[in-house]
């Protein structure tokens, strides 16, 4: 697996198992780290570029072992994710990868899975990978790549915004989707799918990871 990303995010949901994040991490130019994902990150052989949270999360030991590196954000109307993001934002990172950030938690997970929106526009790329399956925020009418018979599912973050599909096996013509399940469980039919969207239309697309 490639990879155009200058900056990794692990936050403190499940960590990676799976090849492909895994050599991702390893091969990453940067990894920012909320501080409950230092123990992770260290007991892998893989050492931070940064540590950004409240620091209440973060093992003594870790604590100690990396006080060159810590950023502390006292912010409590912001989580651990979003501090770290942002911390890659001001560091001048342009396209971003966010592991760890689901599982564990669901609470955690769909807020970290909603946040996407609110990052897309700090940055040129920014992703979110889990062992399954890869999330991406779409503001605009796109073309993605996929693979054919790849597992697809969107979802609206701006219910009152209009979307249009092609490309998918299950076709979606001048949609208001309402409910988080309407543009889930479906299918890409080539290499690519259109997502067209009117203005107001905000978008989290999930890529399954083909097995």
């Amino acid at each position: 697996m490639t990879t155009s990303y200058d900056c990794i995010v692990v936050a403190n949901g499940s960590f990676p198992q799976t090849a492909g994040p895994l050599e991702l991490l390893k091969s990453a130019p940067a990894i920012i780290a909320c501080d409950g994902a230092v123990q992770n990150l260290h007991e892998r052989g893989l050492i931070p570029t940064a540590i950004v949270g409240d620091l209440d999360s973060i093992p003594p030991a870790m604590l100690q072992l990396y006080d060159d590196r810590i950023h502390t954000v006292e912010d409590q109307e912001i989580n651990d994710l979003t501090k770290a993001v942002r911390f890659a934002h001001s560091s001048g990172f342009r396209n971003l990868l966010i592991l760890g950030a689901t599982g564990l938690r669901e609470d955690h997970t769909l807020g970290n899975i909603s946040l996407l929106t609110d990052y897309a526009p700090l940055f040129d790329q920014v992703e979110m990978i889990s062992d399954y399956g890869r999330f991406v925020p779409v503001l605009q009418t796109a073309t993605l790549p996929c693979t054919p018979g790849q597992q697809i599912s969107i979802f609206s973050m701006y219910p009152c915004g209009e979307i249009t599909t092609e490309g998918l096996r299950w076709p979606i013509t001048h949609r208001r989707l309402t409910s988080w399940w309407q543009g889930s469980l479906n299918e890409a039919t080539g290499t690519e799918f259109i997502l067209t969207l009117s203005p107001d239309a905000r978008l989290i697309v999930y890529f399954q990871t083909p097995l």
